[in-house]
């Protein structure tokens, strides 16, 4: 007879057999060495790739801007004279196509065929793409040239292509030079994983051994060495040994009062029973069992508090959700008996109605039944409470027309098991712990409880709460103070002009902390809304902002030995960059900083904020909206036609002086090819320049000036919303954006301080800010008028942002400045 089969083995039996994790880890970990090599192979033929395409992307696009670079008009029509330099850069067998395209989309030059597919030109900035061309893959370089004409604005497109053999060659002879490396890698780690995996564990043995030999008693902290990974453990299991000593100690606490309190009315209790048991008396019988009940009652109302006592205790350590005042006072007096229920009176005033607290529940509960027992207790006549709002806080009052406690005593009331003399006098019973739960309640929420003397006799008490976290910074303001602040604007900008004028602001919260030094060419008056922000968050910190033109920033920051501000503002981006460039700023990683867009910063140390357009602005009582320029050939054909109207009444920056007025200048001659013709025009009519845009805004509101060249856009809009008559143009043909900057310089005296400001001004509610009351123009969107989209919106030409990059040192060249500039005075100023 065969012999029966074994049982199978249950899955109970299979859970509880021992697992080894050395086996584990080695399995998984070398599955998973063995994956990460054939994935790295696969991650390096990916690279080798990618790393050919940026190294010959870069010879690529230095051709394609080369060759941008020598494109020019001449009667209107796009030529290009190929700079010897275009394909030097080129070497190996590759094949090279290149061709020229006019912002009509007709060849000027090259291969007629090679943009077949490939949308035209729309950013100064090389753009890649792959096609095949001649039966061979290509890889083509794309760069666009805005220029102006009679006809409009428009790019022109170069392309430059390069097949791809050389490209091939040096992604293959990456990978080969990696694969080997790799191989022996995975081999050596293998074998590492097999030898020292008997050291992983070490240190959980040597903890094991010092946790066998505690004694159950011993509930200190394990203070061993050991690795992180050990270190992670240990400290988890001291926290966890921290907190059952603490439950361990409130619980002794606990039942070391509750021992030391209930033991005299439990000795009462039994001292009463055993003289009821001998009474024979009916009477006196009676008598006694009401003084046992009277006791009873008393213990009992003792072992409640200190049970609520406790809870309390705990439930403060919790997080807490928003506890509506009134309808939590409205249930406590529900829960009274109907006879104490008559005594008390609620009245909760209408701006407390819906005042939440982020307060526990019952905690809350428990502190108004405290004050609200207690009125009852000592006070035979009615009790009055209210729910009131203070400045920053919500006041509950319960007042009664009991004996009071005197002012010597009201400081000891509120510690534990302490009765006032009035109250044991009364005998009205009590355990003591009714205010020491209330002031624990306030405490712990920042608050406090004060006991005042009510007129006419009686206690008054004011538990006084915190309402909470003031509002969140950017929400939307309403249309009265976003109207009061243009009008404060207004009146800034009215003020006449100082050179380097210091504002200091002061700490919402005396005394200050901290000071932040702010030295900048952006008004006083349309900066002050973002600093005013700012100290809304960090109220312990002053701000000095010291207001300068943007040449005079820039000059006094390089002179040697000047004192550094914390922080820099500028709208002269040329300026900044130039600053960055000479290694005289820190670098900083803004929490936004993946949001600002490429053009608008460079090298994580200058980063742009804000978005405006260099505009035209009139005098609408003395140019129509009709006769208005609308680009800037139109501009310049108006001060030709009518010269003698406008002699002495147009201004515009002098580039000598301001460096933004520089700027926008080097950039109008970079796009249109009607600039020294609109520059001639201005020498005829004896334009009037000046180093800033609201000095140029002051003369145009009062008449002096009939119209502003390249003013800039958020003084022109903020002048506008304030009622100024002037109107505002977007230019049709193109218009030149920059964006006002920050940067920190070394040596800042407070960089923590600059950044925290960075990250406020990047962030939603700064530029909530900037596209509200300041009007400076919201750069990385979010709600208000003054947003990027909506500006762009304004005008219907190109969009050109002037870029953060090195190509601005350009123009900041000493021999290209004063040829430009010597350009300039012969054209504008001859005089």
């Amino acid at each position: 007879m065969d012999a029966p089969a074994p049982p199978a083995a249950r899955p109970a039996d299979r859970a509880r057999r021992p697992v080894s994790i050395r086996r584990r880890i080695l399995v998984f970990a070398g599955a998973l060495l063995l994956l990460a090599a054939v994935g790295l192979v696969f991650f390096i033929r990916d690279y080798a790739e990618r790393s050919s395409d940026r190294a010959f992307d870069r010879l690529l696009g230095a051709s394609a801007l080369t060759i941008a670079g020598a494109v020019q008009l001449e009667n209107g029509r796009v030529t290009v004279e190929l700079p010897l330099a275009s394909f030097a850069m080129f070497s190996g067998e590759d094949r090279i196509f290149y061709a020229v395209e006019s912002p009509l989309g007709e060849n000027v030059t090259g291969e007629t065929d090679l943009s077949a597919g490939l949308p035209p030109a729309s950013a100064s900035d090389p753009v890649f793409a792959d096609k095949p061309y001649r039966d061979e893959p290509v890889r083509v370089a794309s760069v666009g040239r805005l220029v102006s004409t009679a006809e409009g604005t428009g790019w022109v497109t170069i392309r430059v292509a390069e097949t791809r053999g050389e490209r091939n060659a040096l992604a293959r002879e990456i990978l080969n030079n990696a694969i080997l490396p790799v191989l022996l890698m995975t081999l050596l780690a293998l074998l590492l994983l097999w030898v020292g995996i008997g050291r992983v564990f070490a240190p959980l043995l040597t903890l094991e051994r010092h946790l066998r030999g505690r004694s159950p008693d011993d509930l200190s902290p394990v203070d061993l060495p050991a690795p992180l990974e050990t270190a992670q453990l240990v400290g988890a299991l001291n926290g966890f040994t921290a907190r059952l000593k603490l439950a361990r100690e409130r619980l002794e606490a606990l039942v070391a009062e509750a021992a030391h309190e209930v033991r005299t009315p439990l000795a009462s209790l039994r001292a009463q029973a055993e003289l009821a048991l001998a009474e024979r008396d009916p009477a006196a019988l009676r008598r006694d069992v009401e003084r046992i009940h009277e006791g009873a009652v008393q213990a009992s109302q003792l072992v409640s508090q200190l049970l609520m006592d406790a809870t309390v205790t705990h439930r403060l350590e919790n997080q807490p959700e928003p506890t509506p005042v009134a309808p939590l006072a409205q249930e406590v007096v529900r829960r009274l008996s109907p006879d104490l229920s008559e005594r008390v009176h609620l009245a909760i005033a209408p701006d407390a109605a819906e005042a939440e607290l982020s307060v526990d529940r019952v905690v809350l509960r428990e502190a108004i039944r405290n004050l609200v027992d207690n009125a009852l207790r000592y006070s035979d006549e009615d009790v009055d409470i209210r729910v009131e709002r203070g400045d920053d806080a919500l006041v509950l009052r319960v007042m009664d027309r009991g004996p009071g406690i005197p002012d010597h005593e009201k400081p000891l009331v509120f510690g534990r098991f302490r009765r006032g003399e009035t109250g044991t006098r009364r005998d009205r019973g009590g355990s003591g712990l009714g205010l020491a739960i209330v002031a624990r309640v306030a405490e712990a929420q920042g608050g406090e409880v004060r006991l005042l003397d009510r007129p006419g006799g009686g206690l008054d008490v004011h538990l006084r709460l915190p309402t909470g976290a003031p509002p969140k910074q950017g929400q939307a303001l309403g249309r009265r103070h976003v109207l009061s602040g243009l009008a404060l604007t207004a009146a800034t900008l009215a003020l006449p002009r100082r050179a380097r004028a210091a504002a200091e602001f002061a700490a919402r919260r005396q005394p200050a902390a901290a000071t932040l030094r702010i030295a900048g060419a952006t008004d006083t008056g349309l900066f002050s809304h973002l600093i005013r922000a700012f100290q809304r968050e960090r109220p312990d910190v002053a701000v000095i902002y010291e207001e300068d033109e943007t040449r005079a920033v820039y000059d006094r920051l390089v002179r040697p030995g000047a004192a550094a501000p914390d922080l820099v503002v500028s709208s002269a981006s040329d300026l900044q960059v130039k600053f960055v460039n000479e290694g005289l700023a820190r670098a900083y990683a803004p929490e936004r900083l993946a949001s600002i867009p490429d053009w608008a910063r460079w090298r994580s140390e200058v980063f742009g904020f804000s978005f405006e357009p260099a505009v035209i602005v009139y005098n609408r009582n003395l140019v129509s909206e009709a006769e208005a320029p609308r680009t800037h050939l139109q501009l310049a054909e108006l001060l030709e036609r009518e010269a003698r109207r406008f002699t002495g009444r147009v201004g515009t920056y002098d580039v000598a002086r301001s460096g933004v007025g520089y700027l926008l200048a080097t950039q109008d001659q970079a796009i249109s090819s009607y600039f020294w013709r609109l520059a001639a025009a201005f020498g005829r009519i004896d334009v009037q320049l000046t180093a800033s845009s609201p000095a140029i805004l002051d003369r145009l509101v009062t008449g002096e000036l009939a119209i502003g060249y390249n003013i800039i856009g958020s003084y022109a809009f903020a002048r506008q919303d304030a009622g100024a008559p002037i109107g505002i143009i977007v230019p049709d043909d193109y218009v030149l954006v920059f964006s006002r900057s920050f940067l920190i310089p070394e040596g800042a005296p407070r960089p923590d301080l600059a950044e925290a400001f960075i990250d406020f001004t990047l962030s939603p509610a700064g530029q909530a800010v900037l596209a509200g009351p300041a009007a400076l123009g919201a750069l990385l969107g979010g709600d208000g008028r003054w947003t990027a989209e909506r500006i762009a919106a304004l005008g219907q030409g190109a969009v050109q942002p002037i870029r953060f990059s090195p190509s601005l040192l350009v123009g900041l060249d000493r021999q290209r400045r004063e040829r430009f500039l010597a350009t300039w005075r012969e054209i504008v100023s001859p005089h």
